[in-house]
């Protein structure tokens, strides 16, 4: 018989696997707990990312509570602006917005802000970001004042996003911003640079970035899991975690695409697997969620997440 309730002890953190976690747990949670938890769960924690401003896919359900409900362990945020931080689903004008949602989904919540690069060379036209998703001094410190638990440094397409902006934007962070800090780039996001870039990572991480972000095997052209295995075992053997990320539209493909993908970076040793927005209404296909979640992790893990009350 094997306890679901499983702990573990690391430098003097006593907390339980995150796979084991329920919403009072998260509530309590430091930076480093949290941290901690996704570690000791060996690979298998699932992130969903959701777009806050399309029509939920659900009516009035936030596109937060479905992706809870079908095996989400943490959910990111994305399109935010954190000086109108408007979510589809909830009600408007809410005093504290972000709060609300953590309550509702009952899991870590975080947002992406993007560091874009007025000065680097681009492939195509960019997108003009408003001043609230930018990943500035301001933003930091309202997202802090909101209650995100992590943040994402990264960019959506067409954005002009650069690395050496990710670094800049991680020391502002560090300074500004109390929980885990995820930095990378799933994509080029409009630039024309390597997303798995080795000199990057290192300096991500000397930066303080908690977690680095990449892209999965099989969503961008030429990327070998070969790669991902050793830009990994750069990341732990600097202490950092690691989260290859699905977010070129595949989220909307079949679930056995699904299962190839969440395998390939199960076998390159990651700690977290993001899947994204681009289903229909700004969340993965539910479906895909769960077929993620199912195989990193088994259906015994994944109905334990997703028949779990916010009230535990």
């Amino acid at each position: 018989m094997v306890n679901l309730k499983q702990s573990t002890k690391s430098e003097g953190i006593f907390m339980k696997r995150l796979l084991n976690c329920h919403a009072s747990d998260f509530e309590k949670m430091s930076k480093e707990e949290l941290k901690q938890a996704i570690l000791a769960s060996e690979g298998r924690t699932v992130l969903s990312e959701n777009v806050v401003i399309s029509q939920p896919l659900l009516g009035d359900l936030t596109n937060a509570e479905t992706a809870a409900a079908f095996g989400a362990d943490l959910i990111l945020l994305n399109v935010l602006d954190v000086f109108n931080p408007v979510i589809q689903g909830l009600e408007q004008g809410l005093k504290d917005p972000i709060q609300t949602l953590k309550k509702l989904v009952g899991r870590p919540v975080g947002v992406n802000l993007e560091p874009v690069d007025v000065t680097a060379e681009t492939v195509g036209d960019l997108l003009q970001l408003p001043l609230g998703r930018r990943a500035t001094k301001e933003t930091l410190i309202k997202a802090n004042e909101l209650g995100f638990d992590f943040i994402c440094l990264t960019g959506n397409p067409s954005t002009g996003v650069s690395n050496q902006e990710i670094e800049a934007a991680i020391l502002l962070a560090k300074e500004h911003f109390d929980g885990l800090i995820i930095a990378g780039k799933m994509h080029g996001a409009g630039i024309s640079e390597s997303v798995v870039d080795q000199q990057s990572i290192e300096n991500f991480i000397a930066n303080g970035a908690d977690i680095i972000l990449m892209p999965a095997v099989g969503t961008v052209p030429g990327l070998l899991e070969s790669e991902v295995h050793e830009a990994v075992k750069l990341i732990k053997s600097k202490g950092a975690l690691s989260m290859p990320a699905i977010g070129t539209s595949q989220e909307s493909s079949d679930p056995q695409t699904i299962r190839e993908f969440a395998l390939s970076s199960k076998r390159a040793g990651v700690d977290i697997q993001h899947i994204g927005d681009a289903g229909y209404s700004g969340v993965a296909d539910p479906e895909n969620l769960m077929a993620l979640s199912i195989a990193i992790r088994g259906k015994r893990h994944t109905y334990y997440r997703m028949a779990q009350s916010i009230r535990r």
